[in-house]
This record gives structure tokens, sequence and C-alpha cells, in this order.
């Protein structure tokens, strides 16, 4: 094998070990996380205060947008106007704008149920991000007593389509209130609370509160897989550039014992995010998933407790917060400048680039003037290739100069076929290069290069809402798996279905690579042949199988494109008369030796001299 033959050989290793990489992550970490075992049960222990406010469902009497609510046994309180609350029957209340419509239990004053108007579920039922009554949300302070706002009914102090005021009253003076509001077209909920004339009921000692919240984000995709895969728990510190990822597609918990900016618990494309106006001191969050079984189709249990500090003033002590229920779209999450954007799952550093710099905006440019997404990611896909063009056929330019001078190649490894005159075949075959006016890296460098891109797309599109429920051809939905075959039950490696825009992605490869493989000269390269003909095709079906279908319809195009390209190159533009032509012409001119053939001339030259050292010793 030549050296280019070798690289190429490695490109193609790289290229499956990276998406090997992307699809068993999960797997191969599953291991590292045994020994968080303990945390897991941590959080499984605050997940169950969500579940279990399932039953106390039975005793909810609903009538319209207020109604009254039984109410469970608690303990007695000191505070007479606490007894009385904890007595009190609850009742719902709604509010909401074009974007939200959140319903809220006046036990607690907390969160009852999150719907987003603007979205549904994959089998077209209304979204609910939190169902109500599968959410608990408790503020816990030492007020002479400990203090749970979650075990009283507080008072509705007022109420429009758009907010709520709800307060807790105590015998001594004073309320607690809990002030919530939805700002017009936003899916930013605000929330203020306020500890007015509480300075006689809270010691002055008390420096810290507790919050308490737990919930559980239901199934709301086609594909349990892939939307567990891209779901994940995030933290953010001020002044990082991008938040920790925790819990993706698995159980986690974290405890975080420095200053907090935000958390969020994402779902494939809607998420939970809780922001202070100043920072929480500490946080121990978790996640839990369902399995895929589930009777109440439930994805994820999210834990979080936060503490926050409480400075001791006369009067009014009024601490804001910021809740947004909403889609993981890069361009709202960016519009708030608090890093929210940064959990939208574009890949590393390496990919993530491209994807904010060149797919992002020509995907956003080309939306507004085509409603089909099938068409978007066809133009998309050819607009990539045009601007890659110019790699290619340098590439193919490569390619074909090194068949012309195969020949030589091989009377130069019949020349040199032993070990030791490796260093003098080396030489050999670069000067024959630079004569033929071959650059070693001109095959496998431009496809380097197109690595980003690819992995970028591999990203993009499982995490693009924009995809979410677009239909297109027999998809019915671009951002999940579309199915010609359903088996009914889970096989090995394919799942439940066939995908068959994944294995038209296969079938293009295979046909790809049939052409490519025409190009190479007989007998060389069966391992890779076997690789690129074989192998890769049926590994990227298993891959894509059960991703997003506009992922397998992208890289279908992008091989349909390719193999138009190289058709087109090999007849009209890198003809072997031309190539030829270039060759001679460029054997005649003066080459200035590189800098690579320099130091391969000066380690032969070392290399003799060890030699002829070695034989006058003898």
């Amino acid at each position: 094998m030549n050296k280019n033959t070798i690289i190429g050989f490695v490109l193609i290793g790289l290229i499956m070990f990276g998406f090997s990489w992307f699809q068993t992550k999960q797997q191969r970490e599953q291991m590292a996380y045994q020994a968080q075992l303990d945390s897991i049960a941590m959080v499984e222990q605050m997940a169950a205060m969500a579940l279990d406010s399932a039953k106390r469902a039975e005793g909810l009497v609903t009538d319209g947008e207020m109604s009254g609510v039984k109410v469970m046994n608690m303990p007695a309180y000191k505070d007479s106007l606490l007894s009385e609350a904890r007595l009190a029957e609850a009742q719902i209340v709604k509010i909401g704008n074009e974007k939200l419509e959140l319903e809220f239990t006046t036990r607690g004053a907390q969160p009852y149920s999150v719907k987003i108007n603007d979205y549904m579920t994959y089998d077209s039922t209304a979204l609910y991000l939190i169902k109500p009554d599968m959410s608990q949300y408790n503020i816990s302070i030492y007020a002479g007593e400990s203090i749970n706002t979650k075990d009283f009914a507080f008072n509705i102090h007022e109420v429009t389509d758009s907010s709520v005021v709800m307060r807790l009253p105590f015998a001594q003076g004073g309320y607690i209130e809990q002030k919530y509001w939805l700002p017009e077209g936003s899916y930013m909920l605000q929330n203020e609370l306020s500890f007015v004339g509480m300075d006689e009921v809270i010691p002055r000692n008390v420096s810290m509160f507790d919050i308490d919240w737990s919930f559980v984000i239901p199934r709301l995709e086609k594909g349990y897989k892939n939307e567990k895969q891209y779901s994940k728990m995030n933290y953010y510190f001020a002044g990082d550039k991008k938040p920790e990822i925790a819990a993706r597609g698995k159980d986690d918990a974290k405890s975080v014992n420095t200053r907090l900016s935000w958390f969020a618990f994402q779902q494939q494309f809607f998420s939970a995010i809780m922001t202070p106006a100043s920072e929480f001191a500490s946080a121990d969050l978790g996640v839990k998933y369902y399995g895929e079984d589930d009777s109440s189709r439930n994805l994820m249990a999210c834990s979080a407790k936060l503490r926050s500090e409480y400075t001791q003033m006369p009067g009014k002590v009024t601490l804001p917060y910021e809740f947004y229920f909403g889609p993981n779209d890069y361009r709202t999450l960016k519009s708030f400048d608090n890093k929210y954007e940064k959990i939208v799952p574009l890949g590393g550093w390496m990919v993530a680039w491209f994807s904010r710099l060149v797919i992002i905006p020509c995907f956003d440019f080309l939306g507004r003037f085509i409603s089909n997404y099938g068409l978007v990611i066809l133009i998309m896909t050819i607009l990539i290739k045009l601007l890659i063009s110019p790699l290619t056929i340098k590439s193919y330019k490569s390619t074909a100069k090194m068949q012309v001078i195969k020949p030589e190649i091989d009377k130069l490894n019949a020349k040199y076929p032993n070990e030791k005159d490796a260093m003098k075949k080396q030489q050999a075959t670069m000067e024959l290069y630079q004569k033929a006016g071959i650059s070693p890296m001109g095959g496998c460098l431009p496809m380097l290069l197109q690595m980003p891109i690819l992995f970028a797309m591999f990203r993009f599109f499982p995490a693009s809402i924009e995809l979410r429920q677009q239909k297109f051809l027999w998809a019915d939905d671009l951002s999940a798996y579309d199915s010609i075959v359903d088996f009914g039950t889970n096989l090995p490696l394919i799942g439940d279905h066939i995908s068959l825009f994944a294995l038209l992605m296969a079938l293009s490869m295979f046909i790809y690579s049939k052409m490519s493989s025409a190009q190479m000269a007989d007998g060389g390269m069966p391992g890779m042949k076997f690789m690129s003909l074989y192998l890769m095709p049926i590994m990227m079906f298993f891959i894509c199988n059960n991703l997003s279908s506009a992922l397998s319809y992208y890289y279908l195009l992008s091989n349909l494109i390719t193999m138009a390209m190289t058709w087109y190159i090999r007849k009209y533009v890198v003809t072997e008369d031309k190539v030829r032509a270039a060759m001679a012409a460029a054997s005649i001119k003066p080459k200035k030796k590189s800098k690579w053939q320099m130091r391969l001339e000066e380690a032969q030259k070392m290399q003799e001299q060890m030699q002829k050292q070695q034989k006058n010793r003898r």
C-alpha cells in the first residue's frame, strides 16, 4: 500500500469510529455512572414527590377555571391563620397568552400545569410540558416554625388573563406573596416571591431558604429512543462559555455547591428553565427516565432542590425568578442573552461553529421563502455541495493522477521490496509525485475538511425544531424516523421498523462506493473495498434507521449529488488525456523541493551514514 492508500484507509476508519461513537456513547458511559447509584437513588426519591401528586388528583373537582380541591391530612401549626390555610380548599386558576396556557393551584401558590399553545404532540393532542397535577413547587423557610408553602392554600389577591397574585397571611402580621405574570407573546413566565411585613415573623438569623421543585415531563415525540437520547439536564455558571450537561438519556444526579446562574430540564424539543435574579447559593439536580413501556407515557422525572439567600429587611423583601417553558429554538433562546441557546445540541466546537455560522442562517433564510422543508433541505444540500465543489474536484484530480502513475508505483515497489530500502522507496515515490504534480494529501485532505459538515448535519437535523412534524413524501415527521415496515416488536440493532429513507441512503452509499472502486486499480486494497462497499452502508443503515428521517434524507441527497458531480467531473473536467497532458507539462517545469522532500532526503542521508558506521564497526 502507498501512503495515500493508508491515509484513505485511516479516513474510512475515522468515519466509522465517529458514527459509532455518536450512536453508542450512551451505552459506553453507562458503566461509568454505576458509581452514582446512591445519587440516582436520591433522585428517585425526589422524583417520587411528583408522582405522588397524581394520587391527589382523585380528590380534585374542577369546574371552569376555578374549583375546589380536597385537602390531605397535614400537621397542625402554631399560627392560627396557617392552621386555617392548611384546611382550606384549594383552587385552580388559569392565566395565559398566545404562547402559553398555565394553571396554578392555590395550594402552595405553585404551577399546576404548563401547556404550549403553538405546538402539538406527535399524535396531534395538546402539548403539555407539565401535565396537570404532575408538578410540586415548595418554598421552605423557618418563621418561628418550619413552613412549607405546599401545605397551605393561599388566598387569591388578584387575577387577570395573564397574571395572578396569591398571598399566605400570618397571624403575627405580614404575608408571603407569589406573583406570576406572562408578558405578551413570550414563553418566559415572570415570578416574584415576596416576604411582606415578615420581619417580626422570620428570625433575623435566617439567611437562607429552600426551593423544592419536582415535575414530570411526558413523552411528546414519535420515537422514544430518539427523544430520550436528546433529553438532558443543563446547569450554567456565570462567565462560562456554555452550560454543564448531565443526564443525557440516562438517570443522573448532580450536587452543585457553588453559585448557580440557571438550570434547565430539556426534552428533545422543549425545555423548562429556571433563572433567579441573583444566583442560587447551591443546588441538587436530578433526572430519572421512565421506560418505554410506561403506561402513563412519561419521559422523565425532574427534581431540583435549590438554596436561595434571604436578606432580612423591614417592610418587603422581593426575590424575582424567571421560568422558561418553550421550544428549544436557537433564535428564541438566544434572544434572552443568557446562554440559553447553548442547550441546543450542535456538537463540539469543531462542528458547532459551522452550524451557527452557515447551517442555521442558511436554513432560516430558506425557511422564510419555502414552506416545504423537504425542498429546503434539497436546496441547502445543493448549496453546500457547490460550496465544497472545489475540494471535490481537487480530490478527484489527485485520485485520477494516482491512477495514471500506478504502473510506476508498482515498479518502485518491485525495485525496493525490502524493508531496509523503505527510505529509498519513499524518496523515489516523492520524486515521482513531484514530477507528476501530485500532493500526497491531495485526495484525503479535502475529505477531512468536509468532516465538520458531515458531523454538523448529524447533530443539526435531530435537534432542529423547525423539522418537527413537518411532512415530506412518505415521512409524516422529518424530525423522527419514517417507517414503511413496522414489526410490532423490537429486533436487535434494527428496532421495530424499517426506515425507507435510511434504506435508500444505504443503497446510495453502496452505489457511490461501487463507482469509486471502479477507479481503483485491480487487486488493490480489498479490505478497504469491502469496508466502503458493504460495511459502511450496512452500518449507516442501522445507525440512521431510528434517527431523524431528515438526516437520512440529507445523506441520500448528498450521495446522489456527489454521484452526479463525480460523473460530470470524470466525463468532462478530469479526463485521462487531460491528466496526462497536465502531468507532462508539470514534468518539464523546474521544481523546487518541498520542505517535506528536503526533510526526507536529510533523513535518508542520516540513515545511510548510520548504516556505514555500523559496517565499519563490524
